[in-house]
């Protein structure tokens, strides 16, 4: 099970005072990954809708190891983040295995407002070390666990 929380579209970026965004139809993502939107289901005026499947490709350049990421003196620096869920959840999707990442932030959602940003691995959730756990098993921790999450994460340096 993954976050469900929500993705808006690249180009919807204005927030609302209360966080949300503003513009089209916003987009969910489901807990395999897979992002999905209504759309008409045929090509030949078929007014039925159902959910049409979309798999983004990973967001990251280039496979990590959780030892690359724990090499003292290495490219990366970690940062803590305390974010609170709001009624659509968090607004972030975690993904991968071992380690994972973040593959997508929400604009204008409680990630981003805390400073999570798209390509950071995740190191721990509320204390409890996360390096060597899939996406699905952080999702979970993350899905029963209390409405604050704590975060640390891996972020690569600037060069």
């Amino acid at each position: 099970m993954g976050p469900r929380t929500a993705v808006a579209p690249a180009k919807e970026v204005n927030c609302l005072a209360g966080g949300r965004s503003q513009g089209g139809a916003r987009l969910r993502s489901s807990s395999d990954g897979s992002r999905y939107s209504r759309t008409a289901a045929g090509l030949h005026g078929n007014s039925t809708s159902s959910p049409v499947l979309s798999n983004p490709k990973s967001v990251l350049k280039r496979p990590v190891s959780t030892e690359e990421l724990q090499t003292p003196g290495g490219p990366y620096v970690k940062k803590k983040f305390t974010i609170v869920g709001d009624a659509v959840g968090w607004g972030f999707v975690v993904r991968g295995n071992r380690p994972c990442h973040i593959q997508a932030v929400e604009p204008c959602g409680p990630a981003a407002t805390a400073g999570m940003k798209v390509c950071q691995f995740v190191v721990s959730v509320n204390g409890l070390d996360v390096l060597n756990m899939d996406y699905r098993t952080i999702s979970y921790l993350i899905l029963t666990g209390p409405r604050t999450v704590v975060m640390e994460v891996m972020e690569e340096t600037e060069e």
